[in-house]
């Protein structure tokens, strides 16, 4: 009897590293110019979730969602997974952008950041297969 390996081959290096350049860069951006304004009130932040006639409860939400996925990109275990959870809210971003912000141009970066994010959660596929093979 032959036993038949199924696990992924591993990530090659180049890819790697491009991978935990771009996972830390996006990480520490998500925690400090995307979480930290949410979550501490800064004034322009504060206006466009009033413009969104959004509660103050949910511009906390999400700043919390978008400090857990920062940091989560800069766990190896967790940052495939925090992609995907952040591409997921990129979605709702481009589509608050477009529809309720009236953003024009400005829905250009959610959806820059929802492939970027895609590509994240592609390159770290086996570590979000590790996770729900337990």
């Amino acid at each position: 009897m032959s036993v038949v390996d199924t696990t992924p081959p591993p990530v090659a290096r180049g890819l790697h590293r491009t991978l935990w350049v771009l996972q830390g860069f996006l990480g520490v951006f998500f925690i400090v110019a995307s979480a930290g304004p949410k979550l501490f009130g800064e004034t322009n932040t504060v206006q466009s979730f009033e413009d969104m006639g959004a509660a103050p409860w949910f511009r906390y939400f999400i700043g919390l969602v978008e400090l857990a996925g920062g940091i989560g990109l800069l766990v190896p275990r967790l940052a495939g997974l925090a992609a995907v959870g952040l591409a997921l809210l990129m979605v709702g971003a481009a589509i608050t952008q477009a529809f309720i912000l009236d953003g024009g141009a400005l829905v250009i970066t959610p959806v820059v950041l929802f492939f970027l994010f895609v590509f994240v959660a592609w390159g770290r596929r086996d570590s979000i297969g590790r996770l729900f093979r337990r």
